[in-house]
C-alpha cells in the first residue's frame, strides 16, 4: 500500500506532463476534447480546493480567537467580513442601491466602497516600501549601481511634470556636439522601451527555462516536493 502511494502520484504526473507536451505539438480533436474535459475537472477541482481553504481559514482564525492570540481582533474582522459578504451575495442579490454611478447591488456596493478603497490603501503604504527598497538598491558604490541610480532619476522625473518643467528651464545645449532630446518623456520613453524591454525580455527567458526544467524534473520523478517531502 505504502508503494502505491509512493509511485501512483509519479506515475499519474508522468502520464499527464507527456500528454500535455505532446498534445500541444501534435493538436488532434481526440486530444481537444480531453482538454476541455479536464478543463472542467480543473474547476471542479479548484472548487473543492477553495472550500478547503475556507475551512482552513476557519480553523486558524478561530483558534487565534479561543486562545487570545496576537492581534485576534483581526480574526474577527475577518469572520464579519466574510459572512458579510457572504450575505449579501445570497440574501441581498435583487436589491439595489442608487449611486452615482448608477445602481449597484448589495454585494456591489459593499465591493465598490470598502473593498476599492482598502486595495488603494494597500497600495499607497507599499510605495512607502518600494521607495526604501529602491534607497537601498541605488546607493551608487559600483558602476551598475551607479547606472542603476541614474537611469532611475531619469525615468522618475521624466513621469511628473516638476521634471519636465526643470529639462524646460535648463534649454537646450549641446554634449560633445550633440544635441539633446527635446523633452525628458523621450528619453523615459526610450529608456522604457528599449533597455527595460530588452532585460524583460532576458528576465522572460530565464524564467520560461527555469520553468521548463522544473517541469521535467516534475515529469521524470526528480523533483518530489509536491508529495509533501522533498526529494527523495
Amino acid at each position: 500500500m505504502a508503494s502505491i502511494k509512493k509511485w501512483l502520484p509519479l506515475i499519474v504526473a508522468f502520464a499527464m506532463g507527456i500528454f500535455f507536451a505532446v498534445q500541444y505539438y501534435i493538436p488532434h480533436p481526440v486530444t481537444d476534447k480531453m482538454l476541455t474535459d479536464l478543463a472542467v475537472w480543473f474547476r471542479i477541482i479548484s472548487a473543492f480546493a477553495l472550500g478547503l481553504g475556507i475551512v482552513s481559514l476557519f480553523h486558524v482564525h478561530f483558534v487565534k480567537i479561543k486562545r487570545r492570540g496576537p492581534a485576534w481582533g483581526f480574526s474577527i474582522i475577518i469572520f464579519v467580513s466574510l459572512f458579510g459578504m457572504l450575505a449579501a451575495g445570497i440574501f441581498c442579490n435583487g436589491i439595489e442601491v442608487s449611486t452615482e454611478a448608477g445602481k449597484l447591488t448589495i454585494y456591489g456596493w459593499l465591493y465598490q466602497n470598502i473593498q476599492v478603497p482598502l486595495q488603494s490603501t494597500m497600495f499607497s503604504i507599499l510605495a512607502f516600501y518600494i521607495a526604501s527598497a529602491a534607497f537601498k538598491a541605488f546607493r551608487a558604490k559600483t558602476k551598475e549601481a551607479t547606472l542603476l541610480l541614474m537611469a532611475g532619476l531619469v525615468v522618475m522625473f521624466g513621469r511628473v511634470p516638476l521634471g519636465e518643467l526643470i529639462w524646460e528651464s535648463i534649454g537646450q545645449f549641446k554634449i560633445f556636439g550633440i544635441n539633446l532630446p527635446p523633452s525628458l518623456g523621450d528619453i523615459t520613453g526610450w529608456i522604457m522601451k528599449v533597455p527595460n524591454m530588452a532585460a524583460q525580455g532576458g528576465i522572460s527567458l530565464g524564467i520560461c527555462l527555469g520553468s521548463i526544467a522544473m517541469a521535467l524534473k516534475i515529469i521524470f520523478g526528480i523533483e518530489r516536493s509536491y508529495l509533501g517531502g522533498g526529494k527523495q
